[in-house]
């Protein structure tokens, strides 16, 4: 027996409490009939008129913070994605038919964003459960020689508590925005690759994942070589936050003063497991390099329990680079050589080296992401690197970040 399909807006039509639906520009696009009866205002009145234009602060009560703080709560959700919900806020709105006049109200506001297709907000959903009643009832009229109840005490004290918890929260987001300043501002230093800018044919992505500090251990390199040809690498440390993000610093600049010095990338991760032994936290690092010899158009490269790098051909075919692959940074209880391989390219070829961040989903083995990832190449072969790095962040659901962070290379040989 089939399921009749749900008309999601009568639903929306007839529920009790006070909606509406703002677009991402903030302005109405549907009200329910509960919210125009709490703001006795027709329909007609509010749809397509900007929120603060139809309910802007009273002009009559400057120190009221509830316009300010839903206007700063709106873009916070439009910015993070996040629901918020808002302690009790005087929001007093203007009189049907008396221009100027307002009427005090107070109400909890709560703002829930809905995504589109594509993954952005694309509305809010605003609700508003009104205690204007409870506040005016409990603004203690009292007399000056008669002391409230035990209950009456109670509510102010949860009122009031209520309020400074709002402020400690806005407290909170403001020294979380400055660490996430500093924690931003030291990755970006610490991932810069002067070489890059010499290499039209190379695109780079980095997104850290969708929460915490956007900090993390994922890294990316590109570097010249004396004799013309350029190494890239990606690579992985165990952890997230500014502990995994230092590490992550020193392990990439040995990396690539190694493979400098060395050439061959195997040597380069020799040096670079010896130096990963003496420091803190970077134990169970993964990483690849590979070299491109672009005189004989051949490719070395070398693994560390690292998701194997891609070779798509213009006609979309591919191979994995996954036959010189070894385990983590210090899996090993004793050093041992590291395992090298090589293949030859044509010009037009791409070379995608990730992290599996941009594969790995939760619950699912990482060979299904691996396939994804192998398909979205396969389609999109001739496209431009930064075309190539774009698609697959779209087309693998992480344009905005995902649950861990992303180094991504694409090099068109």
């Amino acid at each position: 027996m089939s399921t009749p399909p749900i008309d999601y807006q009568a639903l929306f039509a007839a529920t009790l409490s006070p909606y509406l639906v703002l677009g991402p520009d903030l302005v109405i696009l549907d009200v329910n009939e509960a919210y125009c009866r709490a703001v006795r205002r027709p329909r007609k009145d509010l749809v397509g008129r900007y929120l603060f234009d139809a309910f802007p602060e009273n002009p009559a009560d400057p120190d009221a913070e509830g316009v300010r703080n839903l206007r700063v709560s709106l873009h916070r959700v439009l910015c993070s994605g996040e629901p918020e919900a808002l302690v009790v806020q005087k929001y007093d709105i203007p009189v049907p038919d008396r221009p100027g006049m307002f009427e005090e109200r107070w109400g909890a506001p709560t703002n829930v964003p809905v995504r589109g297709p594509d993954g952005q907000v694309a509305w809010i959903l605003h609700r508003v459960d009104d205690v204007t009643d409870f506040v005016l009832s409990h603004a203690d009229r009292l007399r000056p020689d008669q002391a409230p109840s035990e209950r009456q005490a109670l509510e102010a004290e949860l009122y009031v508590r209520a309020q400074e918890l709002q402020r400690l929260n806005e407290q909170l987001r403001q020294a979380h925005a400055k660490e996430r300043k500093v924690a931003v501002t030291l990755q970006e230093a610490m991932m810069q690759a002067p070489d890059l800018a010499r290499h039209h044919n190379i695109a780079v992505r980095y997104l850290p994942a969708a929460k915490g500090l956007n900090v993390c251990g994922d890294w990316y390199d590109v570097a010249d070589l004396p004799d013309g040809g350029f190494t890239v690498a990606v690579g992985d440390v165990v952890g997230h936050g500014l502990e995994a993000a230092a590490v992550m610093g020193m392990l990439r600049s040995a990396l690539s003063a190694a493979v400098r010095a060395l050439q061959e990338p195997a040597q380069a991760m020799e040096v670079l497991g010896l130096y990963a032994r003496s420091v803190e936290g970077a134990l169970a690092t993964t990483a690849v390099k590979a070299v491109i010899d672009t005189h004989r158009r051949h490719i070395t490269y070398s693994s560390a329990g690292h998701p194997p790098p891609i070779l798509v051909r213009p006609d979309g075919t591919f191979v994995l680079l996954d036959q010189a692959t070894d385990p983590p940074l210090g899996a090993r209880p004793r050093h041992l050589p590291r395992p090298q391989a090589a293949l030859s390219y044509s010009p037009g070829e791409t070379l995608v080296l990730y992290t599996d961040g941009l594969i790995e989903r939760r619950g699912e083995d990482i060979d299904a992401g691996l396939h994804r990832l192998t398909d979205v190449l396969a389609a999109h072969a001739r496209l431009e690197p930064e075309h190539v790095a774009d698609t697959l962040l779209s087309r693998l659901g992480v344009s905005d970040g995902g649950d861990d962070d992303i180094a991504l290379i694409v090099v068109r040989l």
